[in-house]
């Protein structure tokens, strides 16, 4: 069962946030807690966001929009080395022709990266 955190819980696990921080960060969208009945609820991957998120707004002095953004391409950045991970595995899978098909496929691309041929 996963683990889910009320707003006060939320700010005293996550030292540096205050209300205000939280209040901005969820306006921002650079965290979105679940819904529930008697306010909004966190895990803890939230806690973890919302621990970098005071540390980068400490660090850089970034408003929480500029937050939201950097977190996003962070998030982006997570999703495509794990799509990578899963793709290399995949392509591992396969026989050796079809990787190194695959192989001289990827080299081709770097030599000509504007699909030109």
């Amino acid at each position: 069962m996963m683990q889910v955190f009320t707003v006060t819980e939320t700010i005293s696990r996550v030292t540096r946030l205050t209300q205000t921080r939280l209040s901005a960060y969820i306006e921002a969208e650079a965290v979105t807690p679940a819904p529930s009945p008697t306010g909004p609820l966190f895990d803890t991957g939230d806690l973890a966001r919302l621990d970098l998120l005071c540390e980068l707004d400490e660090l850089y002095d970034m408003g929480p929009e500029a937050l939201a953004v950097l977190i996003s391409v962070l998030d982006q950045l997570h999703a495509a080395r794990r799509d990578r991970s899963a793709l290399l595995e995949a392509i591992g899978k396969e026989p050796p022709e079809v990787r190194a098909r695959i192989a001289a496929t990827l080299t081709q691309a770097q030599r000509d990266p504007e699909g030109e041929q």
